[in-house]
């Protein structure tokens, strides 16, 4: 099995890359949800690592590039397409499995192309 080459890991055209995310500020549809911890411009199984802090108990969550809607490198911010909830509510993040694919497959499904 391969990794998933979906849209969903790959970030959008309009999403303009500069350089590493790591530190950036990270904004869900209703809110911050709080700072990029890790992130992968790996073709095809692109993502970033959010470190939630106390807003979800310090939980780290792995989100797919294609969730990425826009990134503000004046302000350091990434703007997500999904809501707080959505993310709260994601698979938990599994750092030893990080390319898995059967993992990867999983965030895929739940994330989903829109």
């Amino acid at each position: 099995m391969t990794t998933p080459t979906t849209g969903i890991w790959t970030y959008r055209e309009n999403v303009s890359m500069r350089g590493d995310l790591t530190g950036y500020k990270v904004e869900a549809q209703d809110g911050s949800i709080g700072k990029i911890d890790e992130a992968s411009n790996e073709v095809g199984a692109a993502c970033i690592v959010v470190d939630t802090g106390p807003w979800i108990l310090g939980k780290k969550v792995m989100i797919p590039a294609g969730v990425v809607r826009d990134v503000d490198p004046d302000t350091e911010t990434v703007f997500v397409d999904r809501t707080k909830d959505e993310i709260k509510n994601s698979p938990e993040y599994d750092q030893d499995r990080f390319n898995d694919p059967e993992y990867r497959g999983r965030l895929g499904t739940y994330y989903g192309d829109r």
